[in-house]
């Protein structure tokens, strides 16, 4: 019995209709690229999330997390095994003197800054153009504009091998784009975080939004991308590196290295995943020649490759 095949029976048992099969990741990438993967199962609510985990877990299953599925460049080929698809959305805000919200991982990011704003809380300022889930911000440490996850970290709820554990913001061993769990050096998933905000005024926020979003309208490209495609080296921007090698604007397939922005590829419609790749490794490639720079990727590859 192949591996797929025992993912249907064990999930459908739970999950029922939330589990499909054969089914094309690219509608649910923020780049809109990906081949199929075996078994696709949506998960509503952390405890459906955390049930769907300790299954597949259990019965040593080969999986991948997807929220709003930015950061990942699904192969053509497609993904084996299983992809949980996290839609869990709850929201708590706690108002008084030191307001705060918790939310599940599914939570669409610059959705809660949007709504943040709403209420006349601040600190979420920075997320209102950031692609992605709670989630994955804070699997990954997201940030922009000077701010990131771990500035409003207060913890997050993981589920571990040992169950449900909250992580302090120092447990999660933040640094540039990265934490303990992006490292792997623990095996979890994270189910909600509680973030601090600041107490502020509807008008005050969502001038700081317009402004984040005006900027960003300026400088990033619109359209399917997966967001920043390399993390910046230390002291230096990737998308200078890559407008100083003179490839902004150069094209493989659909793919195309945006002319606004070097550190973003652009899906022009039915973009292979292997086009981006190649876009991929001429950039690395020339920059670790003319600069001596070798350019990390943030976006992370995902399936047979």
């Amino acid at each position: 019995m192949t591996s797929s095949v025992h993912a249907v029976d064990v999930l459908r048992q739970q999950f029922g209709a939330a589990v499909q099969e054969n089914v094309s990741l690219a509608p649910y990438t923020s780049a809109r690229i990906g081949g199929p993967v075996d078994v696709l199962v949506t998960v509503k609510s952390a405890a459906e999330f955390a049930a769907a985990m300790q299954l597949l877990w259990e019965h040593e299953l080969p999986y991948h997390v997807l929220g709003g599925g930015s950061n990942v460049l699904v192969s053509d080929k497609g993904v084996r095994g299983v992809v949980v698809l996290n839609k869990a959305k709850e929201t708590l805000f706690e108002t008084g003197d030191s307001p705060t919200v918790k939310c599940e991982a599914g939570v669409v990011l610059s959705n809660l800054a949007n709504r943040c704003a709403s209420k006349g809380l601040a600190g979420l300022e920075w997320a209102a153009t950031v692609p992605g889930t709670v989630g994955g911000a804070v699997y990954g440490n997201a940030g922009a504009f000077g701010g990131d996850i771990s500035g409003n970290l207060m913890y997050a709820e993981l589920l571990t091998k040992n169950g449900r554990e909250k992580f302090s913001v120092e447990q999660m061993g933040y640094g540039y784009r990265t934490s303990v769990m992006k490292r792997g050096e623990i095996k979890a998933i994270v189910l909600s975080a509680l973030l601090r905000l600041k107490n502020s005024t509807k008008a005050e926020v969502s001038v700081k939004i317009e402004q984040f979003s005006e900027r960003r309208k300026a400088t990033q490209p619109p359209g399917a991308s997966m967001g920043s495609m390399f993390k910046n080296p230390v002291g230096d921007h990737a998308g200078r590196l890559i407008e100083a090698a003179g490839l902004k604007g150069t094209r493989i397939g659909n793919a195309e290295i945006s002319a606004l922005h070097g550190n973003f590829f652009v899906n022009h419609g039915e973009t292979k995943a292997e086009d981006v790749r190649a876009l991929i490794r001429l950039v690395q490639g020339a920059v670790a020649s003319k600069f001596n720079v070798d350019l990390e990727l943030e976006v992370e590859l995902v399936g047979d490759w």
